[in-house]
């Protein structure tokens, strides 16, 4: 039974990567605008580019995750 759930949360083709990298893209935008209004200035602004930045590392890991078959 727990096989099939865990096959749930395996992402196997690269629609189904760009959908999860989306998802982080918008929380991540999310965070970077509470970022900003928590903290003015130039802290904000740097820690507003930090948050997609991390969503570019994490995609490009579950892209090449994919592309060579760790999916599966």
């Amino acid at each position: 039974m727990w096989q099939s759930v865990s096959r749930l949360f395996v992402i196997k083709t690269k629609f189904e990567a760009f959908v999860v990298i989306y998802g982080l893209g918008t929380g991540a935008v999310e965070r970077g605008m509470h970022y900003l209004h928590d903290y003015p200035g130039f802290g904000g602004k740097l820690l507003f580019a930090v948050c997609p930045l991390a969503v570019f590392m994490a995609g490009a890991r579950i892209l090449d995750s994919i592309e060579r078959g760790y999916g599966e």
